[in-house]
């Protein structure tokens, strides 16, 4: 059985792994690369993103692209929803927080008490859709309508102009900002019904709509595979708009809204470079290339950080 050697440079005395300046020597080298190693993990750039799920996939590819251009760089994107998010920058415990939906005020306050600074900066625009079954016969529906169904005033799709059949409710978790947004511009504060069943996740509200043709389910519109959007309306005399690039950069589509990064304080170093970045030109088409709405390039300049 051969036996490790160790040559010292100063005597060239050799060394068998049982004697005990074999073992000094191997407690010395092994030192020095843990502190090397050390050295690079703090020389390291490591950057935590943290929140909103219908920001998660567009998180995610900007980081791939990001760390491709910048080697040495780690980004670590996850989901959880807006609160988790938010929670997660409240309790230090990220870089970055995703959100679909501003900070209550609540959460300002208990921000402003822990010393944080909460910065916010737009980074893409979002449609919420309303995601129908490729099998349903209805087109469009009003702000009341979708209210009465998601309120559980209305139940029958016939009551809005389709088959005879229940409406299946299918929606967002509470601690996601979709949910939020949706309940106070569409239900005006109210209450979801008991009957809805909430789901981790805009891909599982897609999932189960999809699967189900009187299912009826809403959420950002980078997530839609394989079911169709219904036009929507805010007031009964509006024309009915369908969510589009188009629709939602100008405002025109009733149900749309920005999607943000929060920051502890004004980013510097690498957290800057990142947001800057993704506000950039490349940044916003890599956006739009995730199904996601760009920002016009005068908000996305203008929101970058100097």
């Amino acid at each position: 059985m051969l036996q490790a050697r160790l040559i010292s440079t100063d005597s060239r005395q050799t060394y068998n792994s049982n004697s005990k300046g074999y073992k000094m020597k191997k407690m010395l080298l092994t030192g020095m690369f843990l502190i090397a190693i050390a050295g690079i993990v703090v020389a390291g750039r490591n950057i935590t993103i943290k929140g909103s799920d219908t920001l998660v996939r567009l998180g995610q590819r900007w980081a791939e692209e990001y760390m491709k251009q910048n080697p040495g760089v780690v980004i670590q994107v996850s989901g959880g929803g807006s609160g988790t998010g938010i929670a997660a920058l409240l309790n230090g415990t990220t870089d970055i927080c995703e959100a679909s939906r501003d900070m209550k005020e609540k959460e300002y306050k208990l921000a402003e008490r822990k010393g944080i600074e909460p910065l916010r900066v737009s980074v893409a625009l979002d449609g919420i859709a309303v995601f129908l079954n490729k099998g349903n016969s209805v087109k469009e529906l009003s702000f009341a309508q979708l209210k009465g169904i998601y309120t559980g005033a209305i139940t029958n799709w016939k009551e809005v102009g389709g088959t005879d059949t229940r409406i299946i409710l299918y929606g967002r978790e509470n601690n996601s900002g979709t949910y939020a947004f949706f309940k106070k511009q569409v239900l005006n504060k109210e209450d979801y019904s008991e009957y809805t069943q909430t789901l981790p996740g805009t891909a599982s509200v897609v999932n189960a709509v999809s699967k189900d043709k009187n299912g009826i389910g809403y959420g950002g519109i980078a997530w839609a595979t394989g079911v169709r959007f219904a036009a929507v309306r805010k007031a009964d005399a509006d024309s009915a708009i369908l969510p589009s690039v188009e629709s939602i950069s100008s405002g025109d589509y009733p149900i749309s809204r920005d999607l943000y990064w929060f920051f502890n304080g004004k980013p510097t170093g690498e957290l800057k470079t990142l947001v800057n970045w993704a506000l950039s030109e490349e940044g916003q088409e890599i956006a739009e290339a995730m199904d996601y709405i760009p920002l016009p390039k005068e908000r996305a300049k203008a929101g970058m950080i100097d």
